[in-house]
């Protein structure tokens, strides 16, 4: 399943909005007249000011929203660790983890016997998942009804299920919330996260480098070209920090700061 991402909605004239903030900070402008003047030249000529006084706050008050999908769950846990942001993930305990997918990392996918063993492995957990969440909802099921004869546990399922739907849901989610241990990584998922554009410069800085782990690497890179579609002066800037200095990443320097500024256009 390929990633996708999509920009789902960010603060209208995004770059106006910052430039108003910087507007009200260095000059007397008052907010009833603080869009007056701000043609696309002044705009863009506040936050060139900005990124050169190296005055960030006012690029908060410009906020994006975007929907992903097709990430694995170690990526999902990667991206939540940036804290300044709003995140709604789907969830394992109200979705059934059967109809979820699964990520194949490109290392995997290009090596021959690697990719058996793990699909192997991935066919067997989603089958356990399956004889996992049906057994304890055949014993919530059986618990509630007080029946102990010798019907199936698929019997039991299906003819409950179509007698009493809504208990059957109640009873489904709560055999999800335990059968989701039994879940990989590998698992997909879909998530909405909204940051402020300060906050995406970090984002940026940490995810579009070589070193970042390739699926949220993609993620970010995807997210920094549609940013760059709405917001180009605000953006202009983003991407790895090597772009703009030596690498933060000492010995762990992936050494290709040639390769990734020719990439950026940073020649």
């Amino acid at each position: 399943m390929a990633i996708k991402v999509k920009l789902l909605a960010h603060t209208p004239n995004p770059e106006q909005t910052v430039a108003m903030a910087a507007k009200l900070c260095y000059s007397p402008s008052g907010i009833d007249d603080i869009r007056d003047g701000l043609t696309e030249e002044k705009t863009a000529s506040f936050i060139n000011m900005l990124t050169d006084l190296g005055h960030a706050s006012p690029t908060e008050h410009a906020s994006f929203t975007f929907g992903i999908e097709g990430i694995s769950r170690a990526c999902s846990h990667q991206l939540v660790r940036h804290r300044i942001a709003s995140y709604s993930q789907q969830s394992q305990r109200y979705v059934d983890g059967t109809s979820f997918e699964f990520v194949t990392p490109p290392e995997i996918k290009n090596n021959e016997k690697a990719l058996e063993i793990y699909e192997k492995i991935l066919s067997e957990q989603a089958k356990a998942y399956r004889e996992i969440r049906d057994a304890l909802l055949a014993g919530y099921i059986r618990d509630f009804c007080g029946n102990d004869n010798d019907i199936s546990d698929e019997e039991l399922l299906k003819s409950f299920k179509s007698e009493n739907k809504a208990k059957y849901s109640s009873f489904e989610k709560k055999a999800n919330e335990d059968a989701r241990f039994i879940l990989p990584n590998a698992s997909t998922t879909k998530i909405v996260c909204t940051f402020n554009a300060r906050s995406l410069h970090n984002f940026f800085a940490h995810r579009c480098c070589n070193r970042a782990q390739w699926e949220i690497r993609e993620v970010a890179e995807q997210m920094l070209l549609q940013c760059l579609e709405v917001a180009p002066n605000l953006f202009k800037n983003c991407g790895p920090s090597c772009l703009f200095g030596p690498c933060p990443e000492g010995k762990m320097c992936c050494s290709k700061q040639a390769e990734v500024r020719k990439k950026y256009g940073r020649e």
